[in-house]
């Protein structure tokens, strides 16, 4: 099946670098660009990607604002937001309006394309270097965001298995990594992240990894 990517990015040669790129992979068609926020929204209900490339920084609406839009309106695309730097401000704010992961803009070909199909699959983009470092940042948010007394209540459904591949998830694990640490079939491993999520009412691993740092299930070291 065809993974259909629309771009957002202010600057055109970055949007054509992009789908030329991208383009050129057998699995991965671009059906569409956008130059700010406000028109990846609306690209976004007209051409049903699969996957937005969501730059940060762009004029009229910016990348979170966008991002969140496309979360609040139900749609079944994933956001992987491209960014400059990997210790960029903006990336934790991302996470949280709903983004499935980032990538840097200077990823090569092969990293953008992998990067493409591992959102699209449903798999968080967070590489364990960039996994540890977010774990770090959220934990110094001692007067940040802490979780809703539903979310709270949500939390208290879960099993101990259940809270235990939560903290896996957390820490940038595969469902088969998860499955080999815990010795069980990856089948296993996915059902208990399928219940989590509706439990949780999430809509991805990257949203279940960020619920985890909120309640501080994960800690630095």
């Amino acid at each position: 099946m065809t993974i259909r990517v629309l771009v957002a990015d202010d600057q055109m040669m970055v949007r054509e670098g992009f789908s030329v790129l991208l383009n050129a992979m057998p699995d991965i068609e671009v059906v569409g660009e956008a130059v700010n926020g406000r028109e990846a929204v609306s690209k976004v209900r007209e051409l049903a990607p699969d996957v937005v490339l969501m730059d940060i920084r762009m004029p009229e609406l910016n990348g979170i604002e966008a991002t969140r839009e496309i979360v609040a309106a139900d749609s079944a695309a994933k956001v992987l937001v491209l960014t400059t730097f990997d210790l960029d401000e903006y990336v934790y704010q991302a996470l949280r309006a709903g983004a499935s992961g980032f990538l840097l803009k200077d990823a090569s070909a092969r990293q953008l394309a992998d990067g493409v199909r591992v959102v699209a699959s449903g798999e968080a983009l967070l590489a364990p270097s960039v996994t540890k470092r977010l774990i770090t940042e959220f934990s110094k948010l001692s007067e940040g965001p802490r979780l809703m007394p539903s979310a709270q209540a949500a939390y208290g459904d879960l099993t101990e298995r259940e809270t235990e591949v939560l903290v896996l998830i957390a820490q940038g694990l595969s469902n088969a990594e998860i499955a080999g640490r815990l010795v069980v079939a990856e089948s296993t491993i996915k059902t208990h992240v399928s219940r989590i999520l509706v439990k949780l009412g999430l809509r991805d691993r990257t949203q279940a990894a960020v619920f985890a740092y909120e309640a501080r299930l994960v800690t630095p070291g």
